[in-house]
């Protein structure tokens, strides 16, 4: 996991700054959102790559 989410500061740096000021901005709730939508989309990940 921590390599995947290294690639990004790695190869796009700017991108990766400007992503986490957007995150910033964000309310709770949509973060919570992100979190749930991002969680659900690993676990399908991991039930269809078996």
């Amino acid at each position: 996991m921590l390599i995947l989410e290294g690639l990004m500061p790695l190869f796009f740096p700017q991108g990766w700054r400007e992503a986490f000021k957007k995150l910033i901005t964000m309310k709770l709730g949509q973060i919570r959102f992100m979190g749930l939508m991002s969680s659900l989309l690993g676990l399908i990940f991991l039930f269809f790559g078996q």
